[in-house]
């Protein structure tokens, strides 16, 4: 068995050394200071502010309620935008004369329970062997899962790579080392837990090559949740679903950037490596590399070929890795707005509309639960009909109206279950976002860069039968697939937990 070890001196050194450091640093997460613009912007809202509440003082409150409650309302109105988009089947593009080479990268920490699993799945996919590079990136003081990946029976192609001790110790540092040694022209990133479709590579590959502008750097895989009968399980599937299912496919329809998945993303090598690969500080390195793209000129898609994953669990491993994503969404959107005119006014309106807008909402949707509960209560122990403003209530009915519908119709598209139990229940999931967004908003200030590792479990005895069948029905279901469904496999049954 092969064991590379990253950082050795061989040919590739020098590439190595260009795809550790990541993006430059005033592109990084690594740089804990306001820029320029993002000082004068401050400056121009607190004194806005201040002038406001000097001379209107009886109407600032009301003032700023309509403009959150105006926000607010055009972010349901984009839900709805992007659900109207969205529908439809992609154009599948004809298999290309010559296969690229296509590398995998899994980074693997503390994953000896699952790593012969994910071994199991990837040695499932449907691709060349001989233009498959496999690596499986492993942190070197990690013993136990070298241990048993180096025992695992695996495809030639699928080799380990120990990465070297350093700082900081994430997934992305990982994932640069990997692209240093990656000799293929396209590239693709696994999670531990993931069941790719089989067949993925080869539709990201036909997108690529069929590509007529060059420009394509990125195909984002839809990402699908093997849910159970718990709680989080379930509003996890149908949040998932919600945004891989509508709101992303929606967004590469209308040709604009969006926040990656941090895993079954499909690159360019060139693109990956022009922009410097993942940055290493930040903790949603992928939604940061989406933006990054595209603010240098390169640009994003959406293919239908799944990946299957299992959720977190208990909210004793929900919390952690949420607020993860929370403070890597602080970062990127902190990132990003030093120069935002880099990104044109339609990178800006996604970056606000995906990641401004994940984090507003995260952050109220708290206090608005509390807000008409409080209301309620204290009505009915007065006996008096509720006192609310009209607007912030129909604002936030709304709101959760075309969250509800996002999610239904995703889950639907996905194949997975989401009826009326999980829609009432759903506003105890929203406001479990706001104790995320809290905790994470201290661990930006406290802990800026410590990557809060979600553990993974193993499949259902069954799934891998599951797994191995769906690859087998994928052409019925395509041909019998509702045509306002986008997903090419909308219909996939859900393997069993």
């Amino acid at each position: 068995m092969v064991v590379i070890r990253a950082g050795k001196s061989d040919r590739t050194d020098r590439r190595y050394a260009a795809a550790r450091s990541g993006p430059p640093l005033e592109e990084s997460a690594a740089l804990r200071a306001f820029a320029p613009f993002q000082i004068l912007l401050i400056m121009a809202l607190t004194s806005a502010l201040c002038l406001a509440f000097w001379f209107w003082p009886g109407h600032l409150g009301a003032t700023l309620i309509a403009i959150a409650a105006t926000a607010f309302l055009g972010m349901a109105v984009w839900r709805v935008v992007l659900l109207l988009v969205s529908t439809g089947r992609p154009l599948q593009p004809e298999e290309p004369p010559n296969w690229p080479q296509y590398t995998i990268l899994a980074a693997l920490h503390d994953e000896a329970d699952v790593v012969c699993q994910l071994i199991e799945h990837l040695s499932r996919i449907d691709y060349p062997p001989d233009k498959l590079q496999g690596l499986l990136l492993l942190e070197a003081h990690d013993q136990a899962t070298i241990a048993v990946a180096h025992a695992a029976v695996r495809p030639p192609w699928l080799k380990l790579l120990l990465i070297p001790p350093g700082s900081p110790q994430t997934k992305p540092r990982a994932l640069n080392s990997g692209l240093a040694v990656a000799t293929g022209e396209l590239l693709t990133v696994y999670d531990a837990e993931d069941a790719p479709d089989p067949l993925q590579l080869r539709e990201a590959a036909a997108r690529f090559a069929a590509d007529p502008t060059g420009r394509l750097a990125c195909l984002q895989a839809p990402l699908r949740i093997r849910a159970g009968r718990l709680f989080l399980e379930r509003q996890f599937a149908a949040e998932y679903a919600s945004l891989f299912e509508t709101a992303l496919p929606g967004m590469a329809r209308l040709g604009l950037p969006f926040p990656l998945g941090g895993t079954s993303n499909h690159f360019r090598v060139d693109a990956l490596r022009a922009v410097g690969g993942w940055d290493a500080w930040n903790v949603t390195e992928d939604a940061d590399l989406g933006f990054r793209l595209w603010a240098h000129g390169w640009r994003l898609g959406m293919i239908s070929r799944p990946t299957w994953e299992t959720p977190p669990g208990s909210l004793a491993h929900w919390l952690p890795q949420r607020t993860r994503w929370l403070k890597g969404y602080l970062q990127t959107l902190g990132v990003h707005s030093r120069r935002p005119w880099r990104l044109g006014w339609r990178g800006a309106l996604s970056l606000a509309m995906t990641v401004g807008s994940g984090l507003a909402s995260a952050a109220i949707h708290g206090l608005s639960l509390a807000w008409v509960a409080a209301a309620v209560l204290v009505a009915t122990i007065a006996g008096l009909p509720p006192e609310t403003p009209a607007l912030a209530l129909s604002v936030l009915t709304l709101g959760a109206a075309t969250t509800w519908l996002a999610c239904a119709i995703g889950a639907r598209r996905a194949g997975v279950s989401y009826g009326p139990v999980d829609m009432i229940a759903a506003p105890a999931y929203w406001g479990l976002l706001s104790i995320a967004f809290v905790h994470a908003a201290w661990r930006l200030v406290v802990e800026p860069f410590t990557w809060d590792k979600t553990p993974h479990r193993r499949d259902g005895p069954l799934a891998g039968a599951r797994t191995a069948a769906t690859a087998e029905t994928h052409a019925a279901l395509d041909g019998t697939a509702p045509l306002r469904l986008s997903a090419g496999h909308a219909a996939a049954p859900e393997p069993d937990p």
